[in-house]
């Protein structure tokens, strides 16, 4: 979870007239981005509150947010905590999975997968798919990761991380709760 926070700083060095730059106002008057990476984040769970999370990341790393900075959460968190990951286990793969598993060299249970989470198949090659997603992008493998994705521990667990139901949803909800209780406006971005 990284904080980012944009401001237009004027400086004297600035106030100096130079006609090579009067058509290039940003350059005279340069905006600012700070970016704050957010420390002791918890491993994320199902269930659990992200606003609640950012914000005792705020309070312990003493940053105040302002109106108009952005939080950027990664894809993974927000999955993990709206219950995205799906143990392989209770997976059944259909007819035209295995397939596509065979085309590609996939796991058949994570192609029923792509499948599901997809409009339409574009394009396959060994070990990629590219689909057009259910939310309406393109992107390989449906946006399905199986990196550092853990379950209970058990020997019979394969897990994987579907992209968020509504991602737009998820944004509103955790911005909604973080300027209820700052009373600042702020954006809220979603990133893989």
């Amino acid at each position: 979870i990284t904080k980012l926070h944009a401001s237009r700083e004027h400086s004297r060095r600035n106030e100096t007239r130079n006609t090579s730059l009067d058509t290039h106002h940003e350059l005279r008057n340069p905006m600012t981005l700070t970016i704050t990476p957010l420390q002791n984040i918890p491993l994320i769970r199902r269930g659990d509150n992200l606003a609640e999370i950012v914000l005792k990341s705020l309070h312990d790393m003493e940053l105040e947010l302002q109106d108009n900075d952005i939080l950027v959460l990664a894809q993974k968190i927000v999955s993990k905590a709206e219950g995205r990951a799906v143990n392989l286990v209770t997976v059944t793969a259909s007819p035209r999975a295995i397939e596509l598993a065979q085309q590609t060299e996939k796991d058949p249970r994570v192609v029923e997968l792509m499948l599901k989470e997809s409009h339409e198949i574009l394009r396959t090659r060994v070990g990629t798919i590219i689909v057009e997603h259910r939310l309406g992008f393109i992107c390989a493998n449906a946006g399905i990761d199986h990196s550092n994705v853990a379950g209970t521990g058990d020997a019979d667990e394969e897990w994987v991380l579907l992209l968020p139901e509504d991602p737009d949803r998820s944004c509103a909800l955790i911005r909604k709760e973080i300027e209820s209780t700052t009373g600042k406006r702020i954006g809220v971005v979603i990133v893989d």
